[in-house]
């Protein structure tokens, strides 16, 4: 009988998911060191090479791809052990996995303190990432819900909406646009923009808009993140879009204003995500449920709050 480890499993499985030791370790909070030797002793056990290694790349070889077939079907029966026990104990003391996009992350902690406040035993792990990676956590079924702004029409989900995302122009204080009114979107062909990486929401978003208007704009530097591109913005390098929910402080200590352009803010939607057919556990679908029916009166509510102050 082989004694392998559950520990050794999901450090494998992580790096096979990822064909990445860096991003495994990353993604499981250890040292490369540390996951390098789960995998050696793994290896060492089964007696077969696991990874190849061509060039930067590493790759399953046919024992790893036989070995992931396995840990797969096997951590996805851990999680149900583990759904099936956190039903025993309700709400008092369970367990939610969720990924939000970047731009999310201005606003989901806010909600998840409230949640939490009325039901301060249970255990969160928030993820924040790109919206590929989020996609990739769904496809993967290694988290229970995931909030983000464009839910993906090639995977097998449920997504409902539950708070208005609406993308504005932003700009430094002392750029001449601040002084117009009624911009007419095509004046926006003369600035340069600061955009999101191809494949980000908000980047998808606002090339759909721009191409509907038959306007080509000019793009200035790229980003991954919406903090750089508001960075950016303020250091005068050029305007950028993006959410609302992100700017507010912003806005509030005059660091970026936003500009009154024609046909703006581009209307979007906040979605609660989750694979179509997963069984959610207590704890998710009871934060899925308080977003639908609490989120946007929530954060309405600490908007009108902060303004006060």
């Amino acid at each position: 009988m082989l004694h392998i480890t559950l520990r050794q499993l999901k450090v494998f499985e992580s790096v096979a998911r990822h064909l990445s030791f860096s991003r495994a370790a990353e993604s499981l909070h250890l040292t490369q060191p540390a996951v390098s030797m789960q995998i050696k002793q793994l290896e060492d056990t089964v007696e077969l090479p696991l990874f190849e290694q061509m060039g930067k790349k590493i790759y399953l070889t046919d024992a790893g791809r036989e070995l992931y077939h396995y840990s797969r079907a096997i951590s996805q029966q851990l999680s149900d052990m583990e759904l099936a026990l956190d039903e025993l104990k309700g709400l008092e003391r369970g367990r939610l996995n969720i990924s939000v996009v970047s731009t999310a992350n201005y606003f989901a902690p806010h909600l998840l303190a409230k949640f939490c406040q009325r039901y301060p035993d249970i255990t969160v792990s928030l993820n924040v990432s790109n919206r590929e990676t989020v996609l990739k956590q769904l496809s993967d079924n290694v988290i229970d819900l995931a909030i983000m702004g464009q839910p993906p029409e090639d995977l097998d989900i449920a997504a409902e909406s539950f708070m208005e995302n609406p993308l504005v122009v932003i700009a430094a204080p002392d750029h001449p646009l601040c002084r117009m009114r009624k911009i007419p979107v095509k004046r926006l062909e003369q600035e340069t923009f600061l955009v999101r990486e191809p494949g980000s929401g908000t980047r998808g978003a606002m090339e759909r808009f721009f191409a509907s208007h038959h306007i080509s704009l000019s793009k200035g530097m790229e980003t991954d993140t919406s903090e750089a591109v508001k960075q950016a913005v303020q250091a005068g390098m050029g305007l950028g879009i993006t959410s609302l929910h992100t700017v507010e402080l912003e806005l509030e200590t005059k660091r970026l204003k936003i500009l009154d352009v024609e046909d703006f803010p581009i209307m979007r939607y906040w979605h609660i995500v989750h694979r179509k057919h997963k069984r959610l556990s207590s704890v998710a679908q009871a934060f899925k449920e308080f977003l639908l029916k609490e989120a946007r009166g929530l954060m309405s509510h600490n908007r009108a709050t902060e303004a006060e102050a």
